[in-house]
């Protein structure tokens, strides 16, 4: 999560480096090599990140009306592989790989999101992005990406509320008329961006998702602006 100047990255066909971090594409799956110290306390963080994609896709979507910003999944269902010596943990897992893009900084358009990511039953992964603009209507992505490699949209389930978050950030979720959205799980609480679990329906589906609310006005007050390096340093 250091932010690094030009200076410090390289770029190739397959691998681009960040300071002395860097990403490996070897054909069958995406490397991520994390050699890195905390911030504020110092500590070192560096071991392994493989990603090994179920299929990639080649699709991408524009989020706002202007078309200014972009989101597509590489590898909405993957397997995930880490391993780090510092600090000294190993797990694995199901993944998920996707890319933002913009041409614009991300105030200049959004209010704030809402973003889901589910596995379903016959093994396709449905994603939901719920865009609130500072201009125009509200704009929903609901997409199914099959095994098969394909992409249908669906019609997203109504709207609920779900409890704020520590940090008081309000967020929502889709979920089937008559099945609650619940929260099982707080992975990161911020001051302008939360991470949980949650239960809910979806294609008449019980389902279990990854869930991202981001609160753009936070992101950018003052307060936020201050307080991002000693989380995020800058270095050249």
């Amino acid at each position: 999560m250091t932010e690094r100047s030009r200076a410090s990255i390289t770029r190739e066909a397959r691998r681009f480096v960040i300071g002395p971090s860097r990403l490996e594409w070897d054909g069958q799956a995406l490397t991520i090599h994390v050699d890195e110290v905390t911030v504020p306390i110092p500590g070192r963080v560096r071991g392994t990140v493989r990603v090994v994609p179920q299929r990639l896709f080649n699709f991408s979507t524009a989020l706002d009306d202007g078309a200014r910003h972009h989101w597509g999944p590489i590898a909405p269902s993957a397997r995930v592989e880490v391993a780090f010596d510092s600090p000294g943990t190993r797990w694995s897992g199901h993944a998920y790989l996707d890319s933002n893009e913009g041409t614009e900084p991300i105030e200049r358009p959004f209010t704030e999101w809402d973003w889901s990511r589910c596995s379903l039953r016959d093994g396709s992964t449905a994603v939901i992005y719920d865009v609130r603009q500072k201009q125009g209507a509200d704009r929903v992505l609901a997409l199914r990406f099959t095994q098969d490699g394909e992409v249908e949209p669906f019609e997203p389930p109504p709207r609920q509320a779900l409890p704020r978050t520590l940090w008081r950030i309000g967020r929502t979720m889709r979920t089937d008329p008559g099945v609650p959205a619940t929260v099982t799980r707080t992975l990161e609480d911020t001051p302008f961006y939360a991470r949980s679990m949650l239960r809910s329906g979806l294609l008449g589906e019980a389902v279990e998702s990854v869930h991202e609310t981001l609160s753009v006005p936070r992101l950018v007050s003052p307060a936020v602006r201050f307080m991002l390096p000693w989380r995020m340093p800058r270095v050249k």
